[in-house]
């Protein structure tokens, strides 16, 4: 009797061992099937509805999504991995109650026959997200196609629109540096303006004989920052209460000035100098209309970085 139980003892140790062993494969499997489906060869996350939607073919509701009646210019790309699929200019206003669009990225949508037999679907061509389906010949454009896409299966991406500005601080080494590092910033560039002298030289400059000022042209994307936070951070990285210096660079050509490049620019640079005065400060910053602007010679370019260092007569200081 007591062999008998110990052997259904062994045998039930060893089943319920095996279905341990089983599980917790089961489980390894589940989980490493859920990590994949989330991550998916580092796919972006998605909520459960975007997965409802996107991986398994479902449908938002009409009029409901965040695209159906947006007409910012930009570029949609897929939630799930980012891929660029529509321009904005291929994007119309059909009434259907999702985003439509008559024109794809070229390669960026791959079509298929829908489940039900009938419709043509359209997805990621680079991760196989659901988007939508595709209708042809009803004459809404004259390419007479239409992406019907779900909001939910798309991010919009903004068109960059860059504008410039010109800021006179001292060595322009160190006003770069800190332009250079501003959000929103696309590319600086030091040289030479408000003089007299066609293309002058470091060397012609340094006289101050040619009238031109060292100085930082900023090239800056207006949907990620805008002229007044970067003519803050001007007035909070140099002194501008002094006249034709700064620190140990004595000289019109290390003088304080902005050079405006049109009216809203004026009127910005003219408002914050008035703050200034009111809180007490002394301003001796120029307000002037830009000239030509002559890019310095290239080993100016990106100086401090280059160098690996950082401004010695420009130091941050909060203003505003």
């Amino acid at each position: 009797m007591e062999a008998e139980k110990g052997t259904i003892r062994r045998f039930w140790v060893f089943t319920m061992l095996v279905c341990v062993a089983a599980g917790g494969c089961f489980l390894l499997s589940q989980t490493k099937k859920q990590k994949e489906r989330s991550m998916d060869k580092g796919f972006n996350k998605l909520t459960a509805e975007e997965e409802r939607v996107i991986v398994h073919k479902g449908t938002e509701m009409p009029f409901s999504g965040k695209y159906n009646n947006y007409f910012e210019k930009g570029v949609y790309t897929c939630k799930r991995c980012g891929a660029e699929l529509f321009k904005s200019e291929s994007k119309f206003k059909s009434e259907c109650g999702w985003p439509s669009f008559d024109e794809e990225i070229k390669g960026a949508v791959k079509w298929q026959k829908d489940a039900d037999g009938v419709r043509t679907e359209t997805t990621c061509a680079k991760c196989g997200a659901h988007l939508g389906h595709i209708f042809l010949g009803e004459g809404m454009t004259t390419k007479n196609v239409r992406y019907c896409v779900n909001s939910i299966s798309m991010n919009f991406v903004p068109e960059q629109q860059t504008e410039k500005a010109i800021f006179a601080s001292g060595c322009f080494w160190g006003t770069e540096y800190y332009f250079k590092q501003a959000p929103g910033v696309i590319s600086t560039t030091v040289g030479y303006t408000g003089g007299q002298t066609d293309n002058p030289t470091y060397k012609q400059v340094c006289t101050g004989k040619t009238g031109h000022a060292e100085a930082v042209e900023v090239e800056y994307d207006s949907t990620k920052t805008s002229y007044e936070e970067l003519a803050k951070l001007f007035f909070e990285t140099h002194d501008f209460s002094q006249f034709n210096r700064q620190g140990p660079d004595v000289g019109t050509q290390y003088r304080s000035a902005i050079f405006y490049l049109n009216e809203q620019q004026r009127e910005v640079a003219e408002r914050l100098v008035g703050e200034l005065k009111k809180k007490g400060y002394d301003v001796k910053t120029q307000i002037v209309p830009a000239g030509k602007f002559w890019p310095a010679e290239k080993y100016h370019q990106d100086y401090y970085e280059k160098a690996g260092s950082s401004p010695y007569c420009h130091i941050y200081k909060k203003i505003f």
